[in-house]
């Protein structure tokens, strides 16, 4: 299956170390791995860090054919704390390399030439207006193929309209829990808060297929077909968070491919995203048989 990932690369600095990372590279990797084709439009400054990535996406085997070298510009970077649970909270510095996006006609003819059957997009990148333009104009040249959207809300890097506008373009949308319960409530201020309340008015406003909502150790929430099922996650130790909900969208995004039932793909993306979770940085070494043996010692 042949993705078009679009957004943000940037390296997660930790105090002693630091990842190449940013959600559609994360997702790019997990999507890759599972036997997909897929193509990451980003950007990277002419810098040290901006030829490391680089070089850590050549041997990854990820293309390198759309990542931009901007001048001038830094290679993003987010700075990263872990809680006592390993739950990531982030510092991002902008304008990146990722904020100056370019797409002439000679590569909107490129990437259109791929038919790529889904475009995954986030939210960072595109609180940039040249980045969202960007994307927009991508998705009308390539009406047939499908969006995922994975909304990683990062404190003073969105707004709601733009949340909103993004919706308007997705087939399936990603989020986990905290962020629905945000965007509940700036929606619906007097009421109470409802998972699946939520899920019912996003998808019926934005006319999406299918909501995921990570839930941390409680695994995910499925909202399709106007009904929302809940499926336990796993039990790991948890090193750090960075990068198990990218991981979660592109197993669950494989699953959405090969047409699995729906308890199969939320298991399955629910142990990939546990996998990652228990081990140091966004795209640790892992494989689908792990996944599955960590399916099969639960007794799902």
């Amino acid at each position: 299956m042949q993705i078009l990932t679009i957004g943000e690369l940037l390296w997660d600095v930790f105090s002693e170390t630091e990842f190449l990372g940013g959600a559609p590279l994360n997702f790019s990797v997990g999507a890759q791995r599972l036997g997909n084709s897929v193509t990451l439009v980003s950007a990277v400054g002419q810098d040290a860090r901006g030829s490391r990535a680089i070089q850590f996406m050549t041997a990854l085997r990820l293309t390198i054919d759309f990542v931009q070298v901007v001048p001038g510009r830094h290679t993003g970077t987010a700075r990263v704390t872990t809680d006592s649970c390993g739950n990531a909270s982030y510092f991002i510095q902008r304008p990146a390399a990722f904020d100056d996006l370019v797409l002439n006609d000679a590569l909107l003819s490129q990437l259109t030439s791929l038919q790529p059957q889904w475009i995954y997009y986030g939210t960072l990148s595109q609180t940039n207006q040249t980045n969202e333009d960007l994307l927009h104009r991508l998705v009308q040249h390539l009406p047939s193929s499908k969006c995922l959207y994975d909304m990683n809300l990062r404190d003073g890097h969105w707004n709601l309209s733009l949340v909103q506008r993004l919706s308007e373009l997705a087939s399936v949308a990603k989020l986990n829990e905290n962020e629905a319960e945000t965007l509940f409530r700036m929606i619906r201020t007097s009421e109470e808060f409802s998972l699946e309340e939520f899920c019912r008015y996003w998808s019926s406003t934005f006319q999406i297929d299918t909501i995921c909502v990570t839930r941390g150790r409680e695994g995910c929430g499925i909202f399709t077909d106007d009904t929302l099922c809940l499926f336990e996650g796993f039990a790991v130790d948890v090193i750090d968070t960075v990068g198990a909900g990218d991981a979660f969208a592109a197993a669950f995004l494989h699953g959405q491919i090969l047409d699995w039932p729906v308890a199969r793909t939320a298991s399955f993306a629910n142990a990939l995203g546990a996998l990652v979770a228990s081990r140091p940085g966004a795209t640790p070494a892992w494989t689908a048989d792990e996944c599955l043996r960590l399916i099969s010692d639960s007794g799902e």
